[in-house]
């Protein structure tokens, strides 16, 4: 199972849970349940984006995956993409959160509402089954593909899972509360849940946007640099260099790793053989090699080429 079928099979399965909520949110009067509905649409279009991106990635990666005016077009690949979605798809998970919220507060001010609860129980007990269905199931092939883009799906599953089953609880609250002499608390039983899901789900997505904004910025991932620069000051303690430089990045799965060392003018010639030994040693002792690592090594004398 690859992470473009994965993600494939997400995207239908959140398009007809979108359109089933969507259909049950506006029969039963829920604003709760059109707010799940919306927010499993956006987790869908925001799907669609990470499986663009995911093949993008997969085909630029093969010889023959891209043609050749698209990969002239993009000669350093598109791993600048994956943050770029992870970031869009957690602002607007923030957006559709806080505008779930400002709906539940005008709501409430205006006395709450009463949808058919019978109907939104129906709602929440079948999709329940597919939220935590289709997590489990990403969850297993993910352990073995390791990708961020699916992570970020089952987080999207968990977080969607959690609203429905919040939307339970107060259903089922709500269908005890009409029975009894607290049957005036109905109305606000819709908005109020609406709210705390909204406040509960909108600090969720930060961590994702902050980390993506960091790679889009091409902040440097400080553990990864010390490795990098404990490597290269092996390197020139042995090798009798002046100086190194290193520049590390990490942007979506892909590594950009540029290393200049600074030998002194007077060193002895030696073949290209010799120095693409040294460039194959010192690139085996950083490891992660692959399609994702983007690695660069360069001998000058010149201080001006490393800066």
């Amino acid at each position: 199972m690859t992470e473009e079928v994965i993600l494939r099979r997400s995207i239908i399965a959140t398009f007809i849970i979108a359109a089933y909520g969507v259909t049950l949110g506006l029969w039963s009067g829920s604003a709760a349940v059109i707010f799940d509905s919306a927010y499993s649409l956006i987790d869908a279009s925001m799907t669609v984006l990470s499986l663009v991106v995911a093949s993008l990635i997969l085909r630029s990666a093969a010889p023959d995956g891209l043609s050749h005016r698209l990969r002239s077009r993009f000669s350093m690949g598109f791993w600048h993409l994956e943050p770029i979605v992870l970031a869009l798809n957690g602002m607007m998970l923030i957006i559709i959160s806080a505008y779930g919220l400002m709906n539940a507060i005008i709501s409430i001010g205006h006395g709450g509402r009463e949808p058919d609860f019978g109907i939104g129980l129906i709602y929440a007990v079948t999709t329940l089954f597919v939220y935590f269905g289709m997590m489990a199931w990403e969850t297993r092939h993910n352990r073995r593909i390791k990708s961020e883009l699916i992570a970020l799906d089952i987080r999207s599953w968990l977080m969607g899972g959690s609203i429905t089953a919040a939307l339970l609880v107060s259903f089922v609250i709500a269908l005890i509360l009409q029975r009894t002499e607290h049957a005036w608390m109905v109305p606000y039983v819709d908005p109020v849940i609406l709210a705390v899901i909204s406040l509960g789900l909108m600090p969720l997505p930060i961590p994702i946007v902050r980390q993506a904004f960091s790679e889009i910025f091409l902040m440097t991932p400080m553990e990864l640099k010390a490795d990098v620069d404990a490597i290269c000051e092996r390197a020139v303690a042995q090798h009798g260099f002046l100086d190194y430089r290193a520049y590390v990045a990490k942007i979506g799965r892909g590594l950009q790793i540029e290393i200049y060392f600074i030998v002194a003018p007077d060193t002895p010639t030696q073949s290209i053989t010799a120095w693409d030994a040294l460039r194959n040693d010192i690139a085996t002792q950083i490891g992660q090699p692959g399609p994702d690592r983007w690695l660069t090594i360069v001998f000058t004398a010149d201080h001006a080429w490393a800066e």
